[in-house]
Formats: structure tokens, C-alpha cells, sequence
């Protein structure tokens, strides 16, 4: 039920969805979408992805440390993992740390989330929940938590709604089943 309800709230919050049997199959999704969407075949990764099969699927990914610097010319795609996501919102929760940089999801123009379907909770007080559990007890919370629930948008200027105003202008998740 969590991971049907996190996906059609995904979609309904402007996000594109696809699911893979496992984790190990995510670069070949992740390549498909590339393709479809006629997206640049390369991306800078969380380094936590690093060890997935990337250069098979035909990505060509760096796994860099975070900087305050963007890289000369941008990053068109980044791609990360999720701490954890929650399905009342359709919304994928990033917790920073040395490995999971924030700004791996918030300056490319397109945004893949890598979400295994274990970590899918139902609402907000589970992601609560999880973190004072999982992170809480050994004084390691992250520095920021971040909730996506779909691309960056703003209405602010004559009530038109503009994608990409603050992030990115593409969110794609791609649900991965149990290992």
C-alpha cells in the first residue's frame, strides 16, 4: 500500500516514477529516462552510489565532494538516494551528511531519487521517527533535512506557475523493490 500511495502522490506532485525489482537495476532506469527525456548521459552522484554499475547502463557519473563552488557550466542531472521518503505527500526526505550532499539535488536542472521501497514510511511523523531512532540517539543528526515533493515551483509572479524556480525543473524517482 505505502509504495502505491507514494508513487501516485508523486505523480500528482509533478514527479516521474519508475520502479525496479532492485537497487542494482536503477542505472539501466535511470539511462531509459535519460534517453526519453534526450538528457545528457552524465551526472554527479552522491558517493554513496558510486559502486552501482553506472558506466554499464552508459552514464558516465562523478562522485565528487560537496563544494561551495558549483562546477564551471553546472551539473545537468544529479543523482541521490533518500534517507527515507513518505507516502501521505509523495515527497522523498534527504538527510545531509560528508556523503550525501545537498547540493547534489538542488542545482541540477533534473533531479533523480533512487528510493528503496523499504524506506518508504506513511507520513511525516514516521520520517520523525526514524531519524531520532536511527540518527538521534549518537548526537549525529544531519546538518539539514531536506523534503522534496516534486520539482521546485513558485506562483509568486502574476499567479503563473513556473517550474525550476529554485531547484530543479525535473524530479524522477526511481523506486527500487527489495534486495
Amino acid at each position: 500500500y505505502l509504495k502505491l500511495r507514494f508513487r501516485a502522490m508523486s505523480e500528482r506532485m509533478s514527479s516521474t516514477v519508475d520502479e525496479v525489482p532492485h537497487l542494482a537495476d536503477a542505472p539501466a532506469a535511470v539511462a531509459r529516462y535519460l534517453a526519453a527525456q534526450d538528457l545528457p548521459r552524465r551526472a554527479v552522484i552522491w558517493p554513496t552510489l558510486a559502486s552501482l554499475d553506472w558506466a554499464g547502463a552508459g552514464i558516465a557519473v562523478e562522485a565528487r565532494p560537496a563544494s561551495r563552488e558549483p562546477p564551471p557550466g553546472g551539473d545537468a542531472v544529479g543523482i541521490t538516494g533518500c534517507f527515507c521518503a513518505f507516502a501521505e505527500t509523495g515527497t522523498i526526505v534527504l538527510a545531509s551528511g560528508p556523503q550525501t550532499h545537498s547540493s547534489t539535488h538542488l542545482l541540477p536542472e533534473t533531479h533523480v531519487a533512487l528510493v528503496p521501497a523499504s524506506r518508504i514510511v506513511a507520513g511525516m511523523e514516521d520520517v520523525f521517527a526514524l531519524l531520532r531512532a536511527e540518527r538521534g540517539g549518537d548526537g549525529m543528526m544531519p546538518r539539514a533535512l531536506n523534503m522534496v515533493s516534486g520539482p521546485s515551483r513558485t506562483a509568486d509572479i502574476e499567479m503563473t506557475l513556473v517550474l525550476g524556480a529554485h531547484g530543479p525543473y525535473r524530479v524522477h524517482i526511481v523506486v527500487a523493490g527489495e534486495d
